[in-house]
């Protein structure tokens, strides 16, 4: 079971990680909520995928897959859509260019997002992912999920 997110945790989730806390720890297998209805989302869900070449370190679970229930991880619709989530072997969250930093290096292309870790370029790389995030539907030319009503809360 992933753990809990925190109410505030659409934008910072609170448990959610860019690096092991220790070697002990490091990431070995990373299940990746993809939105299967934004092409260039799922295109790299199915190269990620594909260059696992069956090893089982990454899973894609399609976000935009009528019987997903983003309830059995923890979050709302409008989390999962509003960034790309990954759940660890352990259930940590992780989110944002963390998820493809891990991925790749997952995969053995860790050199390819290494760069999107450095000091320098993290903040340009993090914020670049988040507007393309933001942005996604208009880019992709789809109506947003949650204004078509996905992300309402059944009784609310």
């Amino acid at each position: 079971m992933p753990n809990s997110l925190t109410a505030d945790s659409a934008a910072t989730p609170a448990n959610a990680t860019d690096q092991p806390q220790s070697a002990s720890s490091a990431i070995t297998k990373l299940t990746i909520l993809i939105d299967g209805d934004c092409p260039l989302c799922a295109k790299e869900g199915a190269l990620l995928k594909k260059m696992d070449k069956g090893r089982g370190r990454l899973e894609m679970v399609d976000i935009a897959a009528d019987d997903f229930d983003p309830a059995v991880y923890n979050a709302t619709m409008e989390q999962v859509t509003g960034a790309i989530h990954a759940y660890d072997q352990d259930g940590n969250l992780v989110t944002g260019m963390a998820v493809f930093r891990h991925a790749y290096r997952l995969v053995g292309w860790g050199w390819l997002m290494a760069p999107t870790g450095w000091p320098l370029l993290k903040p340009i790389a993090d914020a670049f992912y988040r507007w393309f995030a933001r942005n996604r539907y208009r880019i992709t030319l789809r109506k947003d999920p949650c204004a078509a009503g996905r992300c309402k809360i059944p009784g609310t």
